[in-house]
């Protein structure tokens, strides 16, 4: 299942969370501090502290800090 690293109040991660939802993806959220100097989990997972970051463990992917980037991989590998 898809993972998606955000925060609430970020703007990219609700475009992200939206094109998930629009396209009908089932997806866990791995809510991050808003602070970014406590992103350690995240500087681990991906080699940098920035959201939102998708995780796809199945395919072995890790797109971090870029909503753009992160639709396009959706609709090219998840779109019906």
């Amino acid at each position: 299942m898809l993972e998606l690293y955000q925060f609430e109040e970020c703007p990219y991660c609700q475009i992200v969370r939206a094109r998930l939802t629009d396209l009908g993806i089932d997806y866990l959220i791995r809510n991050e501090p808003r602070d970014k100097q406590k992103r350690e989990r995240l500087q681990r997972i991906s080699g940098q502290k920035g959201v939102p970051t998708l995780v796809d463990p199945e395919r072995g992917v890790v797109i971090p800090d870029d909503d753009e980037k992160i639709i396009r991989y959706l609709e090219e590998q998840y779109q019906k």
